[in-house]
Order: structure tokens, then sequence, then C-alpha cells
């Protein structure tokens, strides 16, 4: 494409005046959704509240055509288009987000699952048949035009149904090889952190299904291939080199999909600082911690996000999901009887374990801290990931357990009552103070449940129990599940970062329903009470032991 290399060699040239900055590629190919002039000018001119809601909406026709429109409206105002008529151009040229998808009720979805009978307050239970119903709600499928026209849209097609998370996000999250932060062109160059392989694990346990898990174990293979070959970083400690992975998204410009905010902060910087900027951005949307004060510490500035240096950390959190989806490959390829496969992701698990202890782990706090590349030390503030490793069973010394318990005692953290907080510094951002997330809350409960001390486990409880009231406290009030929660107030929808919080909620609904299945014998919708203090705790639970076994 002539005009395609004639561009190419603009960005070039760009670079080479430019000097301090190499430019980088694009997020995708696309001149509407991922780069050009067009997105540049809608999204400047903030014509909606949310820059995702732009590049979520398919065009009405061919994208030459729109683009041939679009050159010819923006040379008849000098290209300064008025926002009246690039707002009669979008009317015109695309359709609202969301038409690209129809709603889909999965084929096994049971009016009543057994597990809501294992709840014994019966307004927890009404409560879970509630949120059980809100799968349908989420349930969606891709119509076939997005097949017949591809170019039109920016939604990648699957043939498969799939759950979407509620809200802005309307997507699913596929394997690309590799999982794209969302099934959207703009977001291929991204990656999920990697769980896929976790999935699978939870699917072939249930199902029993080694035959599914035969035919897809290559996909598996294929994204921990893309970590190694994109993500490796090598850690040098005294004579040892340790290879860990970060995140890390070499690709300019602003994102697509928060293309005004990204492009006003790199306003700030020198222009030679802005690639630099946007792609640190991106690594941070790739971690889902976008954005946290983890990724600012250590920067010039570390309560602004123009300080944000992702790719700088080897994180926790990523180093244990890659560890336990090692171990699973090696479990995996030895029940498909593939010894040399089976040996292979073994090795690796091993030599992924003896990094994790040697780079990150802190015997002296016991827990797990992110290791800063640059300044060649951990950073030791609190996030909930610090345990990680913990939920994915990526430890040797079953003792680590209730060291991660003192840790979070000596840190105050069973002193929030509402659920865990997301970090300690209230930066703003939603991966911070005050708010609190589903999944990190997963991550510390069933961490602390794998101890065989019956403290600990009482601990992990109580966690369980703080959560499930925050969530049941809203939604009692609001009648809607949020993705996060502020939880320096009684508990209420969370707030800050870059877009109103949303409504849905796919993995705040998963976590309250897998924790009412674990705990629905015990839980309880009753009043809020403040964590127990260690010696109150030693208390209840020696009361908890004699009341069993006590008549009933």
């Amino acid at each position: 494409m002539p005009g395609r290399t004639w561009e190419l060699c603009l960005l070039l040239l760009l670079g080479l005046v430019l000097g301090s900055q190499e430019a980088l590629p694009p997020p995708c190919e696309s001149p509407i959704y991922c780069h050009g002039e067009l997105l540049h000018q809608v999204q400047m001119a903030k014509l909606y509240q949310d820059d995702k809601q732009f590049v979520d909406m398919p065009m009405s026709s061919a994208p030459e055509q729109v683009l041939q429109r679009f050159k010819e409206l923006a040379n008849a105002h000098n290209h300064s288009i008025p926002q009246q008529q690039l707002q009669g151009f979008l009317e015109e040229h695309f359709q609202a987000m969301g038409q690209e998808l129809q709603p889909w009720t999965p084929e096994d979805w049971k009016d009543s699952p057994r597990f809501l009978q294992k709840i014994s307050d019966l307004k927890l239970r009404a409560w879970a048949g509630q949120l059980h119903q809100l799968w349908k709600k989420l349930g969606k499928k891709v119509k076939p035009e997005v097949l017949r026209h591809p170019e039109r849209f920016s939604l990648i097609y699957s043939q498969h149904p799939f759950i979407v998370p509620g809200g802005r996000f309307l997507e699913f999250y596929y394997c690309y090889g590799h999982v794209p932060n969302g099934a959207r062109v703009y977001y291929l160059q991204r990656s999920q952190p990697p769980l896929l392989t976790l999935m699978m694990d939870r699917y072939v346990t249930h199902t029993n299904d080694i035959a599914f898990l035969r035919d897809n174990i290559g996909t598996l293979a294929l994204e921990l291939d893309f970590w190694t070959e994109n993500r490796n970083i090598s850690v040098s400690l005294g004579e040892k080199s340790y290879v860990l992975n970060r995140y890390y998204v070499p690709y300019g410009g602003p994102r697509p999909e928060s293309y005004s905010k990204d492009a006003e902060l790199a306003d700030t910087l020198p222009e030679g600082d802005r690639e630099a900027l946007w792609a640190e951005l991106k690594a941070g949307a790739e971690s889902g911690w976008d954005f946290s004060s983890r990724w600012l510490v250590g920067g010039p500035n570390p309560n602004l996000l123009s300080s944000i240096r992702t790719s700088k950390f080897v994180p926790v959190d990523l180093n244990a999901f890659l560890c336990q989806a090692e171990e699973l490959m090696s479990k995996f390829y030895t029940s498909l009887g593939n010894d040399s496969q089976a040996t292979k992701y073994r090795n690796l698990w091993e030599q992924r374990l003896a990094a994790l202890k040697a780079v990150l782990w802190d015997e002296e706090k016991g827990a797990w801290f992110d290791y800063d590349l640059e300044n060649g030390k951990k950073n030791q503030e609190f996030y909930p990931s610090n345990l990680a490793p913990l939920w994915a069973g990526c430890f040797s010394d079953p003792g680590v357990v209730d060291k991660a318990l003192k840790y979070l005692e000596d840190s105050k953290i069973l002193t929030y009552q509402y659920g865990i907080p997301t970090s300690l510094w209230k930066t703003g951002q939603q991966w911070d103070f005050p708010n609190a997330w589903a999944p990190l809350q997963d991550l510390v409960i069933r961490g602390l449940a794998k101890s065989p001390s019956p403290r600990t486990q009482e601990v992990a409880f109580q966690l369980a129990q703080n959560w499930i009231r925050t969530n049941f406290d809203v939604y009692s009030q609001k009648s809607a599940m949020y993705e996060k929660y502020d939880i320096s107030n009684g508990g209420q929808p969370g707030g800050g970062g870059e877009y109103e919080v949303q409504e849905g909620f796919g993995w705040t609904n998963g976590v309250v329903l897998m924790l009412l299945d674990r705990y629905g014998d015990r839980l309880s919708s009753g009043t809020q009470t403040a964590f127990l203090e260690p010696h109150c705790l030693a208390a209840a639970l020696l009361l908890s032991l004699l009341l069993s076994f006590l008549p009933q």
C-alpha cells in the first residue's frame, strides 16, 4: 500500500529529526481505531465521557469510504473540524457501541444450582440466587456481520459465545497467541496476566475432559512461549542470574481507548520522553493494575502518573501466575503421557521457585515484593499481590503461610473491616487506597486458607466475611455489583482512575459466589464487626471449638 509506506517513511523521518526517542510502532494497523488524524481529532474533541466509546463503535461502511469522507471534511475545515460537524460525521458513519453483540444464555446455566442450598443465611442465599441470574445478562455472542466485514469493527470475531465483565467492557478475553488485554484490535499488543493454563485446570478438574486438554494444550504452550519470548528479564544477584518476567509493551502512541488522557499527560513531558511514557502506560494496562502507586514508586514524583515505570519492575503476581502455570503444564503433560514436555515444564517451575525465593522473598518481613530493576532493590510497600505466591502454591516451605499472616498483622491490614485495601497509598489512581478489588481479596483469602493452622484459616474466613458483608450491603442499597469498592467509609462503590465505576461485574460476582460456596454454612449477612485482634481471635477460635462439642 503506497499510502501506508509513505506514512511509515514520515514516521521514520520524524524519529530521526527528534533524535532522542525512536518512534515505536502503533498498537495496530487500523488508521481509524489505532492511529491517525481521525482518531486524534475525535478523541481530542472529547465528544464522549469515555474515550473507549468511540473506538468500540462499529463503522457503517468500509473504512476506505469513512476515511475518504473524513479527509474531505478535514480539508473543508483546514483540519480543525468544529465539534458539531464532527459529531454529525460520527452519527452518519458509525454505529453505537455494543451493536455487534447479541444476548446469550450459557447452555449449562441452571436456575437453582446446588451450591445455593449450602448457604445457611437466607438473605445471603437469596442474594446469591440474584447474582447467579446476572450470568444471563452478561452472556454475549458476536453477530455474524463481524465475520463478514471484520474491517468495520474493532471487535475481534469469535464463533464461541462468552461472558463479558460488564459496564464499558463489552468484549471477551480470548487466546490470540496470548490473551489480549481485550478482544479489540487496539488491544492486541498487550496481554492479560497469564491465567489461561489455570482456567484449563479448573475446567479439567470439574469435567475430567482429557480429550479437550489434549486438543488444546498447544494453545496453552503458545501463551507461555509468548511470555518467554517477549517479556523475559534477567536479574543478577551476586554471582547468580535468575530469569523472571515483567510487563512490557514496546508500542507507541496514546492508548486508543484513553487517547485524550494519554495525549494530555504526554504534554507535561519533553517531546522526546512521550513514546516511553505511552509504552509504560500500556504496560501498566497489561498488568491489570491500571493504574497504581505500584508502578510509580521510584520515579521522579511517585504521586504523578507521568512517573510511571511499569516495565522497570519484576512483579510478584505475574511470576506467581507463571510459576503455577509451569507446574500445571508439567502435570498436564504427565497425564497425557508426554514425559519430555513434562520434564521441561517441571524444570522451568523449579527454576522459577528458586528465583522467587532469591529475588522477591523477604524472610524478615514474611512476604514477597516487586523487584525494582533500575534501583536494584525490592519495593517494600504493601500490596495484596505481595502474597500471590501463597494463592498460586508457589513456595516450598509451608511455614511461609503463617509468616504471611504476621506480615498482614504488622502492616495493620487486618484492621480494615470492609475489605483488604489495594495499597496504603492514596494517589487518586483506582488500584490504590481506598479501593478494594475482588481478585485481590481472593489472592489473600485462599492463600491464607492453605495453612494447616486453624488460626490462620480463621483469619481467611473473617476476611471472607468482611468482603461478603461489604458486597451484600452495597447491593442492598444499590441493587448492583461493582468492579471495585471504597472501603474507607462503610463500604461504597469505588472511585478514582480514568473512568466511572462500572456495574456488572464479572470478577466481583465470581468471587462472591466462590466464597459463598466455600463458607456458606458460616457466612452471615448481619452487622459488620471490626476484625478481631490476634489475642481475641484466638479466644473466639477456642470458643467456636468448644461450642462445636455441645449437644445440638
